[in-house]
């Protein structure tokens, strides 16, 4: 009877929408719970274009933390403490935004219907019995090792069964991630759930096991993208561990050296330089802790291999530096090596040359790398370190030759092979120029014989050869001619007949002939252009203005050779200019009256050529093809009219005859100003001159008389050739 009268009480009460059996009205209610779940739905979505709730669920740590900090919010805390801050955010909530009315019975329709009538109760159930069946089961599980099962129960249990009076006990928990962190994670397939437990124990005051805490980070991590193992746990997975491990009571000290470390690695693999570097510090500086240099050289070798972040090599090496590590010593071990030859790719990226130098004399200091050096295994310890260590060197001599600091040019040199690196042939060449260059004979010719050592080498290794040019020996002869070293000189010949099959080039001639022109040896020098003709080879203005200067060698002078020596080089259409014309002039200087009719002709000769050159314009560079006067030129006129002026004084020429005739040219010469008038402009006939091989007779005439002039000493402006 209460029974019906309560079925009656409630349909009167709810109308149609009370207790419904038929399926009408179920399909009503199906639509009214579709309706509602549309409208949580529109309640979670994004506001205004921001995040939805999915989004925000989708975000892995350090994306939480990252849209926290843009968005002004606090970016410290657990993976669900960041993302309820975001949800709070943007105004976003799982509970739904309509609620049914379910109507209410009146108090007195309650008690007629709930009268005992003399009846009494007594419960004496357990209020706790749900909470501890789930909890045995989750205990159960989790001996058993069934760590899924067991995360499941502990999720069930959390969300239907704990209350603050009553949380989920702190040994629940340590089951639980005892199950989850067995075989390493269980592949790291356990991260999730293990992190998950982490947050929840930091949120609820546990304390973590040390133990625990570090194999859990340590197995988050794999050698797959973003620190994955199999695509399962990560770099984001173990920063929300360490999070949450931090923030729990006591756990600033519950991660060792080793946790951390592993971390660091994970990030400068992935990428994360920046990030690598905070916690590296952080290890360092904060806790004191001594890294293992294995997590320094990945740190380096990510910031080096980066395109903008080689400065931070640098201040991973003060890192290194500050935790205790001597930059002398590492190199004795692999992850040492690999930390110097990271330095020395940043130090080259940078240009900082003595930064690259000092790293690879640190890791030569090292002890314990025999048989080989430290410096030798640094640069072979990657192509990309081998290219920096060669790049450096070449760099540093180049600056060293710049500054025509020859020891330290050749110390540098003498030290690529030592390290395993390679000398092109512009470095050898180099350093050879500037021992030259500082009259340094012996070293240059040390420096040549060592070149030509390694050039058999290769050939006989890698079966090619980079033998020294012609050019170089040339230099080094020329050198050893300045300084006086014959016996050198005989010997650097040798080795060049030797290397190269060849009795050498115009340039090695003309070194021969200048050694000839010093000594005043006229027929020698005839002797040398001959053969120079018989080998095929052309002399050049340098080879006759060469043979000239021996015509004007002081107490051996011969203005007659020197003129026919004009003629001659004329003859075979090779044009004199003003070094020649001006060591011509200077032979004529023995006193004599003939000798002084001769430079008069010479001199008139010179004056044409001259006038011709400013009509026509100049074709070729000035050392080489201009036949304008320049000072020494008319110093050497002043002489000639002085000695033209003795000559009328002894009587041998009439001095009315000799300024209307002999002196003439003379005086042109000195008082040459570069311009000439109209008149003798329109009488001037250019030539058409061929310039097929200009440029590259050019350059070979321009490296032997920079050469020539560099090297020579002699007072006389007759020998600059």
């Amino acid at each position: 009877m209460r029974l019906a009268n309560a079925l009656l009480i409630a349909v009167a009460a709810g109308g149609a929408e009370g207790f419904q059996l038929a399926s009408p009205p179920r399909v009503g209610s199906s639509m009214q719970v579709s309706a509602t779940m549309n409208e949580v739905a529109e309640a979670t979505s994004a506001p205004n274009g921001g995040m939805s709730y999915a989004d925000v669920n989708k975000l892995a740590f350090r994306a939480l933390q990252k849209e926290c900090k843009a968005l002004g919010l606090s970016a410290m805390g657990t993976t669900a403490a960041l993302r309820g801050r975001l949800l709070e955010h943007f105004g976003l909530s799982r509970e739904a935004a309509a609620v049914v009315d379910v109507p209410k019975a009146t108090a007195a329709e309650i008690e007629e219907l709930c009268a005992t009538e003399g009846i009494s109760f007594c419960d004496e159930s357990d209020p706790d019995f749900d909470f501890k069946s789930v909890l045995s089961e989750v205990m159960m599980k989790s001996s058993m090792g069934h760590w899924k099962g067991a995360t499941r129960k502990l999720k069930k249990l959390t969300k239907k069964y704990s209350t603050p009076d009553q949380p989920v006990p702190r040994e629940a928990y340590l089951a639980v991630l005892e199950a989850c962190a067995a075989n390493r994670l269980n592949g790291a397939r356990a991260a999730e759930p293990a992190r998950r437990i982490l947050e929840d124990m930091s949120t609820f005051g546990y304390e973590i096991p040390a133990e625990l805490a570090n194999a859990c980070v340590v197995s988050s991590l794999g050698e797959g993208a973003g620190g994955t193992h199999d695509d399962c746990g990560g770099i984001d997975t173990a920063l929300a561990m360490v999070a949450a491990i931090e923030a729990s009571p006591g756990g600033e000290g519950i991660l060792t050296d080793a946790s951390y470390g592993r971390l660091v690695s994970a990030l400068a693999k992935d990428g994360a330089v920046e990030e690598a570097e905070l916690v590296l510090r952080s290890m360092v500086a904060e806790k004191s802790f001594t890294p293992q240099l294995g997590t320094f050289a990945d740190v380096a070798k990510a910031a080096a291999q980066s395109d903008d972040r080689a400065e931070d090599v640098l201040q991973v090496l003060t890192y290194a530096k500050a935790a205790g590590y001597e930059l002398d010593n590492i190199a004795a071990v692999e992850t040492g090596r690999e930390l110097l030859a990271s330095g020395v790719i940043a130090a080259e990226k940078m240009d900082n040359l003595a930064l690259g130098l000092r790293l690879l004399t640190a890791a030569a200091k090292a002890e314990g790398c025999a048989p080989d050096s430290g410096d030798d295994l640094v640069a072979s310890s990657s192509s990309a370190a081998q290219r920096a260590c060669t790049l450096i060197h070449k760099r540093a001599i180049q600056k060293a030759c710049e500054d025509s600091n020859w020891k330290l040019a050749v110390k540098l040199l003498e030290l690529m092979p030592k390290r395993g690196l390679s000398p092109a042939t512009s470095v050898w060449r180099n350093v050879l120029q500037t021992c030259c260059k500082n009259e340094k004979s012996r070293k240059a010719t040390a420096i040549l014989l060592d070149w030509v050592s390694k050039s058999w080498i290769s050939l006989a290794n890698e079966g090619k050869a980079d033998k020294p040019p012609v050019s170089a020996f040339n230099t080094v002869v020329n050198t050893c001619e300045v300084c006086g070293e014959e016996d050198l000189t005989v010997k650097v010949l040798d080795i060049m007949r030797d290397t190269l099959d060849t009795e050498g080039n115009i340039i090695t001639f003309n070194i021969a002939l200048k050694r000839l022109a010093k000594m005043g040896n006229v027929v020698g020098c005839e002797g040398i252009l001959i053969g120079m003709l018989d080998e095929g080879l052309e002399p050049n203005v340098v080879s006759y203005t060469t043979t000239i200067g021996a015509c004007a060698k002081e107490g051996m002078k011969n203005s007659a050779m020197a003129s026919m020596w004009l003629q001659r080089m004329r003859m075979r259409n090779v044009q004199p200019n003003f070094h020649t014309y001006n060591t011509a002039l200077a032979a004529c200087l023995d006193g004599k009256l003939e000798s002084t009719f001769i430079a008069s002709k010479i001199a008139a000769e010179m004056i044409e050529d001259a006038e011709k050159e400013i009509a026509c314009g100049l074709k070729g560079a000035v050392d080489f093809k201009s036949t304008l006067p320049d000072s020494y030129t008319k110093v050497l006129g002043r002489q000639l009219m002085k000695q033209l002026r003795e000559n009328w004084r002894s009587g041998d020429i009439d001095m009315a005859l000799a300024k209307s005739t002999t002196r003439v040219p003379l005086l042109k010469l000195v008082d040459f100003d570069k311009t000439i008038d109209e008149a003798r402009m329109a009488t001037i006939q250019c030539d058409v001159e061929e310039e097929e091989d200009e440029k590259v007779e050019t350059a070979e005439q321009n490296y032997e008389f920079d050469l020539l002039k560099e090297m020579h000493k002699d007072d006389h402006r007759t020998a600059m050739v």
